[in-house]
């Protein structure tokens, strides 16, 4: 095997690797996507929980008054922090995202570096055409 089928063949297992890394990143990228979206959901409900019950108006007493004002604040607090963790989880979500993005240009340079390389095996492996033959004889021929 020559130095340039060894270099190919290290390319193409090189390539391999990165092709690996770039699913792994695919799939850890799509579950941040995932998460973001359970998160955003849960936001999004615990927001028009606290939103139905903190404009009922079904209190008998002052105690009942006291208990649904404690479970609303307590709805927006709970609705607060989810938010927050939507928005962590949205900025973990676009990091894999440009995870993702990186690892599918270095695959992308490394299958373009083998493409090159077997494009070079090839052209030495060709016959060299011999161009600088003459013509025998006359153009009327």
């Amino acid at each position: 095997m020559t130095d340039a089928h060894t270099r190919l063949a290290r390319l193409r297992r090189l390539e391999k690797v990165r092709e690996i890394a770039r699913q792994t990143a695919a799939a850890e990228a799509a579950r941040a996507e995932g998460t973001l979206a359970q998160l955003r959901t849960l936001t999004e409900r615990t927001r028009r929980l606290a939103e139905d019950y903190a404009g009922r108006r079904t209190a008998t007493d002052g105690a009942a008054l006291h208990q649904i004002g404690r479970f609303v604040s307590g709805l927006q607090t709970l609705s607060r922090t989810t938010q927050g963790d939507a928005e962590r989880a949205h900025a973990i979500a676009d990091a894999k995202q440009k995870h993702l993005a990186e690892a599918e240009r270095r695959r992308a340079a490394i299958e373009e570096r083998a493409a090159l390389q077997e494009r070079m095996i090839a052209k030495q492996a060709a016959t060299p055409v011999l161009s600088a033959r003459r013509a025998a004889g006359t153009e009327l021929e």
